[in-house]
Parts: C-alpha cells; sequence; structure tokens
C-alpha cells in the first residue's frame, strides 16, 4: 500500500537441518536438526504494531558454541554487524563536525511502535551446548549435553503500568557427561529491562578438569574432588541483581605448584580450613549489585569471593576457621588472661574446646601455641596475682596442720582473708612498721596488702616465664580433650611492649605439616 507493506500470514513453518558457522576461524556456532513453529500467525500493517503470535515452538537437537576469546570478550558477542562509526569531517578553519552515513540515521518518524510479540509453550530436546574458553592458559572446555525442558507462555506486551509476564522455566541435562543439571524459574526473553528469577543445580561435578582456572588464579592445579552447586540469581525490573551461590567441594586435593605460574595462594591451607573431617568443604557466597552499574560483573565478583576466602588463610585462618564452624564474630586466635595470671578462665576454655574440635575435624593441621606477657602494663597485676598465691600457700598450710589434703583445691572466702593475709604479713621477711618499743604495729588490711605488694619484686625474667606458663597452659588443656600431642606446638615466649587495648593473652597459629 502507498503507506507500507500490509499482510496477514497463518501457518506452521520448520526450519530443518540448520547450521551456521563462524567464518574467522571456521567452526560450527549454531545447529539444530529441527525447529518447529506451530499455529504461527503474523500481522503487519502500516503504522500500526507488528504482531507475532506462535502458538507453540519445539527445538530438537540443538547445538551452540560459546567461547571466551583471548581478549576476554565472548564470540556471541561479535555476532551482529557493528553500527557505522560517527566520521568526522574537517574542513579548512573548521572544528570537526560529526557527519554519519545517511543509511543509518534512524528517527521517530520512521521508527514506528515496536513489535508485539506472543509465544505459546516452548519445548526444547536434546540439546548440546560446548564451552571453550580461551582466556585462561592452558585452554578450558566444558560440555552441556541432553539439555531437555520447557518455557512456557510468554508475551512481549504488559498490562498497564506492570512488567511484562514471566514464564516458568525448567531445564535438565548433564555437564562434562556425568554431572546432573538442573535449571528452575521464571523469565521473559522478551521483557526489557531484564528480570528474571532463576535457580540452577549442579551434582557430582569433577573438579580436575577445572584446573586451568586453579593454576591462573591460585598456581596450583587440581588432582582430585566433586563440586555440587546451587544458585538463585534475582535480577528486578531496575536492575537489581540478589545471588546466593551455595557450593559443596568433596574430598577438593590440590597438586605442587605450577612451574611458571604467577599466581600463588594457600589453597592446601585453605582446604584444610574449610573440610571437616569428611572432606566435605561448605561455603555459601552471597552476591548483590545492580546490572545498571558498568563495572559490575558476575563472573569476575564470583571469582573475587572465592579468591577473598582463600587470601583469608593467611590473614584470619581463625576467622575462616570460625565461618566453616558457623561460629561468631569471637576471636579463636587469642587465648586471654587476667593480667599477671597464666590461669583459664571459664570462657577461655569454652573458646579452647571449640579450637579443639575445628582441629579434630581437621587432622592435617598443627597448631602453635605463643604465649605472650608485657612488664609495663601487667606489673600490677603480676604482684596481685603473686600475693593471692601467697594467702592461698597459707590456706593450705593451715589445712594441712589440722590434717586435711595437701592436694585439694584451695578457695579463700572473703571472710578468711584479712586473718590469712595477717599471717602472710607476719611470715613475709621484709622490713615492716614498727613502735617505739620495736614491736610489730598493727595494719589494716590495705596497709598490709601495700606493703606486701611493694615487696614483690617484677622483673623481665618474671614476665618472660609467665609468658610460658600461659603458652603451656594452653597446650596442656588441648592435649587434655585428647589432641594429639605431635599436632601441638609451644612457641617461643614473647614479652612485649604495651600496645593499644592489648590484653594478656596467648596466641594461636595453624599450619600445615
Amino acid at each position: 500500500t502507498p503507506a507500507g507493506p500490509q499482510a496477514q500470514i497463518t501457518c506452521d513453518a520448520a526450519l530443518e537441518e540448520f547450521r551456521a558457522n563462524t567464518l574467522a576461524p571456521s567452526e560450527d556456532l549454531l545447529a539444530w536438526k529441527a525447529l518447529n513453529l506451530r499455529g504461527l500467525k503474523v500481522a503487519l500493517t502500516p503504522a500500526t504494531a507488528t504482531r507475532v503470535d506462535v502458538r507453540e515452538t519445539v527445538l530438537t537437537d540443538f547445538f551452540a558454541r560459546v567461547i571466551v576469546m583471548p581478549d576476554g570478550r565472548i564470540n556471541l558477542q561479535d555476532l551482529a554487524k557493528p553500527k557505522a562509526a560517527v566520521v568526522p569531517v574537517l574542513t579548512a578553519g573548521q572544528a570537526a563536525v560529526p557527519v554519519l552515513p545517511v543509511t543509518k540515521v534512524e528517527t521517530s518518524a520512521n521508527a514506528g511502535p515496536a513489535a508485539i510479540i506472543n509465544f505459546g509453550p516452548m519445548s526444547l530436546v536434546n540439546g548440546k551446548v560446548l564451552f571453550s574458553d580461551r582466556f585462561v592458559k592452558p585452554n578450558y572446555s566444558a560440555d552441556l549435553s541432553e539439555m531437555t525442558g520447557k518455557l512456557s507462555a510468554f508475551s512481549s506486551q504488559a498490562v498497564a503500568g506492570a512488567a511484562p509476564a514471566m514464564a516458568d522455566l525448567e531445564l535438565r541435562g548433564k555437564a562434562e557427561g556425568t554431572a546432573s543439571l538442573e535449571i528452575t524459574g521464571k523469565l521473559n526473553p522478551l521483557a526489557k529491562p531484564l528480570a528474571l528469577d532463576i535457580k540452577g543445580k549442579v551434582r557430582d561435578l569433577e573438579l580436575p578438569p577445572l584446573s586451568p582456572y586453579a593454576v591462573k588464579y591460585s598456581g596450583y592445579g587440581i588432582t582430585r574432588g566433586k563440586l555440587d552447586v546451587d544458585v538463585a540469581y534475582l535480577v528486578q525490573p531496575d536492575g537489581r541483581l540478589t545471588a546466593s551461590n551455595k557450593v559443596v567441594l568433596n574430598q577438593l586435593s590440590f597438586g605442587d605448584k605450577v612451574a611458571g605460574s604467577t599466581a600463588s595462594l594457600p589453597v592446601k591451607l585453605a582446604v584444610a580450613l574449610l573440610a571437616d573431617r569428611n572432606g566435605v568443604i561448605d561455603l555459601d557466597l552471597p552476591i548483590s549489585g545492580s546490572l545498571n552499574d558498568p563495572q559490575f560483573s558476575i563472573g569476575p565478583i564470583i571469582i573475587k569471593v572465592i579468591l577473598n576466602v582463600i587470601v583469608k588463610a593467611i590473614t584470619a585462618p581463625f576467622s575462616l576457621l570460625a565461618n566453616a564452624m558457623g561460629g561468631g564474630a569471637e576471636d579463636m586466635a587469642m587465648v586471654n588472661f587476667a593480667a599477671g595470671s597464666a590461669a583459664l578462665a571459664p570462657d577461655a576454655r569454652a573458646s579452647l574446646d571449640k579450637v579443639a574440635k575445628a582441629l579434630t575435624d581437621r587432622p592435617s593441621l598443627r597448631l602453635t601455641v605463643t604465649g605472650t606477657s608485657s612488664l609495663e602494663a601487667e606489673r600490677d597485676g603480676y604482684q596481685r596475682e603473686r600475693l593471692a598465691e601467697r594467702v592461698q600457700a597459707e590456706k593450705r598450710r593451715q589445712t594441712v596442720k589440722d590434717d586435711g589434703s595437701a592436694t585439694a583445691p584451695v578457695t579463700v572466702t572473703p571472710t578468711e582473708y584479712p586473718a590469712l593475709l595477717t599471717e602472710v604479713y607476719k611470715r613475709a621477711d621484709m622490713p615492716k612498721p614498727r613502735n617505739l618499743v620495736g614491736l610489730l604495729k598493727t595494719q589494716s588490711v590495705a596497709e598490709m596488702e601495700n606493703l606486701l605488694l611493694a615487696d614483690i619484686k617484677v622483673s623481665d625474667d618474671a614476665i618472660r616465664e609467665l609468658a610460658v606458663r600461659r603458652g603451656v597452659a594452653v597446650k596442656d588443656y588441648l592435649a587434655s580433650t585428647g589432641l594429639p600431642t605431635d599436632r601441638l606446638f609451644l612457641g617461643a615466649a614473647k614479652a612485649v611492649p604495651p600496645e593499644a587495648k592489648w590484653r594478656p593473652r596467648a596466641e594461636l597459629n595453624l599450619a600445615m605439616p
């Protein structure tokens, strides 16, 4: 017609034995045995939105080739011919004026309304996707096969003020010939902007074929292991992405450092920290962001999250261990003591019980205990602890004198303390205030404490010995829980200057044999 073509088409259509390849280098890109469109209707009228309706679609024995090129681009990104570039035209004495080829200019006058497309249910039968990553060296390839599933009806049209309705997706197949693959959820391929709610599962994926990635990012190849993955990706119409990635690694094992690799991460230590006694690593890797952010890319973010977990093996191994055990924010790497004391408090014992359980479940780990102390920060505490020990010794002496046990635990009550302190004061070999006739002056409890504390000398050797006793106390307690002593080591004690927020403690360090 003078206003443009007009057509009404009603038919069934099929495109069979289709094959397409890339030109340089030539390799299969897309193929299928049969694409059937049943109940196809096309309505084309000038100045009116073109309408396309398909009652049912079946795609059988299809193949797709997906390649990550050496420059990081995906081969599918280069299928469409790029638009002509703006060419600046210069004339003498003039600034550059951008000129577009006339054939590429589009105006709102001839653009017309967007087409209305409605698809009924789609069936996908026996598909195969061959994936290759040429960005990593050596290259990595993976096969997705026996891909069969369905997508329910969807449309580009939406109710006024609402986003287009999403279709139900079910897709199942195999990865690498043995692992099961399942994808379910909702999406609409025609929706703009993109919106989807997809869940995926992979079970029993063998890990050694993923060695190229392991070598690139860690410096070590994978010799053994299997992978289970549960992912969930929710994309809102405004571009907000919320994703969860639950990864379960079973019997993951790395080989020796690969010669020539520039990466070097403590993957073996990370595995030893994360794996339970059955060799299973269970990780939850949540991800969020906006697809509208040009710097946001899913792949690099997932890799970064995993690498951050591995780097924690060096920077915060006990934090990694606590997370693996479902623990909170407590610092399992430190065992705190009262100033001047080497006695384990109840909360310290509770923390060490968790450490012992973690080490029992991870037999490849070794633990070194290093006691610390500080003369400047603990002088007063050290003196008070020694005085408390003298008071306890006096009660024990009196208990034995009264035919009591010399090994029974000793507890000094507030009522007993003044009399016991007086006996300690009388027995102390130190100058004491006397009256005019040379008799000892009667002193209050506070006065006796001050005189006795002043007489207790605190030396560098005494403080260093305190640090040693702290390390021994921790090591002995862990050994008492049943941990083999050949996995427990005592580090060189450290006398340290006082630091901001420093607390008397013993430090725990994890390592591989």
